[in-house]
């Protein structure tokens, strides 16, 4: 029997809204929820004009926000005006949906600042006025709140989509007035006498679960925003605060910079043979957009960049070995050296960090982080254990099968297999072993089929339809669409944008999904209805090329399923209270449930044979390269465990242990680390972490092992569709309704942990993780 799997029950009364929507006092206001640097298959992932029918069939012309009006319960509805002058700034107009097509920088200085002004005033008219009652102190917190967070958003959301000087510059002008007011709103001592006087009234016992958990929330984030601290540490905790705001803005700035600066110009196909044609022509269209107007697919020049399509294009399909190694090399050393270094950021982020965890009472800052998560210290070190030693072994064996098939194939570097021929060699063992050509299969994956078919799999699951909504809410860019979700009697429940292409000059890399707007009742537009939730959902996939649509890989599919998890649970969430509603108040290391959850559905033989049609002929994808596909799934699963195991741990080694200005280097800590989680050593001069945004730009700091403790209650949350039968229509569409109506109705409201409970029926295991992997012979030994 596989060891259970038990989530520290001590553990769940540390009650957080995430890192992105808690109130926004916190560090991050509002923080992308970025996916892991590599999916499960190996994927990159670091967060129109339209022809025909097919809502992606087009070709290409080119947390995150919430207004204080936003998103309608029914677009006739009538928003309340707000109070602030709106002059000509699209940031202080009363809107439905954030006016994305016209928000510049010059409205961010002015914009914030009058925003600001107007909550500050409030804020203190509610300090004047509040009593411990719901509706004398939540309700108008609620919407002090959900301002800053959606002006705010809306903000930084353009910033990470279409990124330029002049916004940086505002934003980094504005944005310590913004911590101040974050850090003034968390210590603000009348607000928290009365949460601490609702939660020893008389009254607690009959407070909802979901009032419940939003008390205990606000108050434990007080005391983390530095509450109970004296005149002189509150003044060096609110420094710490805003420099690290600076520095973590800096860091992915940086990262974004350095991406964007390599450029790697090729006249001689010789030096890209093997590169595949959809490679071929995305690198020349990058090579038109840079002035090389006559370039083409099949004569060139072509360029490269570290953007993740070209990139992993490059790493799988290069068979020029220099040319592989030249861009493996810039790519782990991004932001590591000039005036784009972030070692020294690094370095002062953490000696913060740990600066701000002695002065709040804690040994280290794992110990802060981990008082708003599900594990402890401990627990998330046990996991990460159990899950290594299940996966070296294995992982042993990956490399030992790719050296024996390097020979086989007479390579001359069979011998001496580098970083640089892992991905390379990977791909070439499994077309050989499974027969499968992932660029083959790009014509089967097109993005408008590969919509309909999510779409019609969460219509057979959860009962709701999306169709496009189109013009009904500006955009940033053409390739953006907009959608409208359904229930079963049609009337609208949610939005969500999609911004799926890769565009390097202007938008960071990876895929997120973020909030625009939360469900809320207090938000209410016409008193009656709760304001809908509307969210992002962005991608960096390969855009169309000439008259094609998009091409996907499967990973890209994975991808996407991934994202419209975070998507869903944002989206159907049935919980009217704004503060826990939808991602809001999951706690970290749950959040990625959903969204990986889903991603098991791409296997799935219905939804699966629905998305997979040729692009141009309309043909089914061939039953034997389907049972191909399944059989591929746990190709080299040790290794990729292994390498999300390193960054797990490197982490919370940083978090937990690393001494700022000790005799141990970051990158010596890497090293160390990755003895033990990296059956291939990294290169001595790996600087990996100096573009490790998720822990250092975004929320997962000592978080990182979130995704694997998510993926196990994920796994096992997937297990209970695979135990009625998938081919079941009946008996899956029961166990979806379940699915929806606990893990995705209850947002914040309920301890994750018991919401897993009340799905599943018992407590999660690790087992059906294990089994998914192919792993689960390695832990079954007595």
């Amino acid at each position: 029997m596989a060891t259970r799997f038990t989530l520290s029950r001590s553990a769940q009364l540390c009650l957080k809204p995430t890192a992105s929507f808690s109130r926004p006092f916190t560090k991050n206001l509002l923080q992308c929820r970025s996916c892991p640097l590599w999916s499960s298959s190996f994927s990159l992932c670091l967060h129109t004009s339209r022809k025909s029918t097919s809502p992606y069939n087009h070709r290409r012309k080119s947390i995150t926000v919430r207004s204080f009006c936003p998103a309608p319960a029914s677009i006739s509805n009538h928003p309340s005006k707000m109070s602030i002058a709106s002059d000509d700034n699209p940031l202080l107009k009363d809107f439905d949906f954030p006016p994305f097509d016209v928000i510049e920088a010059k409205h961010v200085r002015p914009g914030i600042r009058a925003l600001l002004k107007q909550v500050d005033e409030e804020l203190e008219a509610l300090e004047k006025t509040v009593e411990p009652t719901w509706p004398k102190l939540v309700e108008p917190l609620e919407k002090i709140i959900d301002r800053l967070t959606v002006v705010w958003g809306a903000v930084n959301h353009l910033k990470s989509v279409k990124d330029n000087p002049e916004l940086r510059s505002a934003i980094e002008e504005v944005q310590p007035e913004k911590v101040a007011f974050q850090l003034k709103l968390g210590q603000s001592k009348p607000i928290y006498n009365a949460f601490k006087a609702i939660q020893e009234s008389p009254d607690w016992d009959s407070l909802s679960d979901a009032r419940k958990r939003i008390v205990e929330s606000q108050i434990k984030e007080a005391v983390l925003s530095g509450i109970a601290l004296e005149d002189d540490k509150r003044e060096q905790f609110n420094k710490i605060e805003q420099d690290l705001a600076k520095l973590s803005q800096k860091f992915e700035e940086n990262v974004l910079d350095s991406t964007k600066k390599f450029e790697k110009l090729i006249t001689d196909k010789k030096d890209i043979e093997g590169l595949p044609a959809t490679a071929l022509g995305l690198a020349a269209q990058t090579a038109v957009s840079k002035g090389h107007e006559n370039a083409t697919a099949e004569d060139g020049p072509w360029i490269i960049t570290l953007d993740a399509p070209s990139y992993m294009s490059v790493m799988q399909h290069a068979k020029n070995r220099t040319l592989r190694e030249e861009v493996y090399r810039a790519y782990i050393n991004r932001a590591s050296s000039g005036d784009l270094d972030n070692t020294e950021i690094i370095n002062q982020i953490l000696k913060l960090r740990l600066e701000k965890a002695k002065l709040l009472g804690y040994n280290n800052y794992a110990e802060v982080s981990m008082a708003m998560k599900m594990a402890t210290v401990e627990k998330a070190e046990e996991l990460l254990e159990k899950l290594r030693s299940a996966s070296w072994d294995p992982a042993v064996k990956d490399l030992e099968d790719l050296k024996d098939f390097c020979k086989s194939q007479g390579s001359p570097e069979a011998d001496d297999l580098n970083h640089w021929d892992i991905t390379f060699w990977s791909e070439r063992l499994r077309e050989s072993k499974y027969e499968l050509n992932e660029e083959e299969l790009r014509p089967y994956f097109s993005l408008p089929r590969v919509m309909d078919g999510l779409f019609n799999l969460v219509n057979m699951l959860f009962g709701i339809n999306v169709e496009p909504a189109d013009g009904l809410a500006p955009v940033w860019n053409n390739d953006v669409r907009f959608y409208r979700v359904k229930d079963s009697y049609g009337s609208a429940i949610a939005y969500f944008y999609f911004d799926p292409y890769s565009r390097p000059s202007e938008k960071r890399g990876g895929a997120w999904m973020d909030e625009v707007v939360s469900r809320s009742r207090v938000l209410s537009r016409d008193g009656a209805n709760a304001r809908l939730p509307v969210a992002h959902m962005v991608c960096n996939q390969m855009p169309p090329v000439g008259e094609k649509p998009s091409l996907m890989t499967f990973r890209e599919v994975e991808t996407v399923f991934h994202e419209f998890g975070h998507a869903l649970q944002h989206m159907l969430t049935k919980q009217d209270e704004g503060l826990v509603a939808g991602i809001r108040g999951v706690e970290w290391d749950a959040v990625e449930l959903p969204s990986q959850f889903m991603e098991n559905w791409c296997y799935h033989r219905d939804t699966l044979m629905g998305i997979a049609k040729h692009h141009e002929t309309g043909e089914t994808l061939p039953e034997d390269i389907y049972k191909k596909l399944l059989a591929a799934k746990t190709f080299r699963a040790g290794t990729l465990s292994l390498r999300q195991l390193r960054f797990a741990t490197v982490d919370l080694e940083l978090h937990a242990k690393f001494v700022p200005g000790g005799s141990e280097s970051i990158y010596c800590v890497d090293q160390r680390v990755s003895k033990r989680t990296q059956v291939l050593p990294p290169l001595p001069d790996d600087k990996f972490l100096a573009s490790f945004s998720h822990i250092f730009a975004g929320g997962y700091a000592a978080g990182y092992y979130s995704y694997k403790w998510a993926e196990v209650l994920s796994a096992d949350a997937f297990s209970a569709f695979e135990d009625v039968g998938l081919e079941n229509e009946k008996a899956v569409k029961e166990t979806g309704q379940r699915f929806r109506e606990t893990v995705l109705a209850l947002g914040g409201g309920k301890a994750p942990l018991e919401v897993f409970v009340q799905f599943r029926g018992r407590e999660p295991s690790p087992e059906p993780l294990l089994r998914h992997n192919g792993l689960l012979p390695v832990t079954t030994s007595a």
